[in-house]
């Protein structure tokens, strides 16, 4: 697939869907400030395309005193760091909306794959044996419907590198609508989706 028009379509789609979702924003931004003290967005340091790092934006899903750089799996109890309304957006998968600024701002795009933790060393090494750093990082990507938090590292990264081989338009619309439909059914998510 031509990067060029990749990028146009991300432009265009993000756009269109901030502006057509801005109620849905709206509505969860109060429930998020309701619900718990701290900010609104979650920021985190990741890798995108070429191994440069970015600022990756979500909901904020976890209390404010959550360890850092953690993938939430990792943590010994992620229930007692999660908000009540966060485990709705995650299960949802509503705390990834903020991403289409990200994508706008052509840090990510739409499907690729997912950008790892600035600290995962392993698999962005694992990664770059199938030039999977070398394409644009991804809202879902074929790896995160094809067992997300389930996958081992070296799989994971298998997953990427048949993604870079078969990146066409039409296989990024099939996993655009395998991912809406495993955000609706919640298949092959944990916490710590990343």
């Amino acid at each position: 697939m031509d990067f060029l028009i990749k990028r146009l379509l991300d432009i265009v789609f993000s756009l269109v869907l901030l502006i057509v979702l801005s109620p849905v924003f709206l509505f969860l931004v109060i429930a998020i400030k309701m619900d718990s003290n701290g900010p609104i967005l979650f920021k985190q340091k990741r890798i995108m395309r070429e191994r440069k790092e970015f600022l990756i934006l979500k909901f904020r899903t976890m209390k404010v005193d959550t360890p850092k750089d953690v993938p939430t799996h990792m943590l010994k109890n992620p229930d007692e760091y999660i908000t009540r309304i966060g485990k709705i957006l995650r299960h949802t998968s509503l705390d990834e909306l903020p991403q289409l600024i990200n994508i706008l701002k052509g840090e990510m795009s739409f499907v690729g794959p997912r950008p790892a933790l600035w600290n995962q060393f392993d698999l962005i090494e694992e990664r770059e044996k199938y030039g999977a750093n070398d394409v644009p990082v991804g809202l879902t990507g074929w790896a995160q419907i094809n067992g997300r938090d389930d996958l081992p590292i070296p799989l994971k990264a298998k997953y990427d590198g048949e993604y870079v081989k078969r990146m066409n338009l039409l296989f990024d619309i099939v996993i655009i609508i395998k991912t809406v439909f495993y955000a609706i059914t919640g298949k092959g998510i944990k916490e710590g989706s990343n």
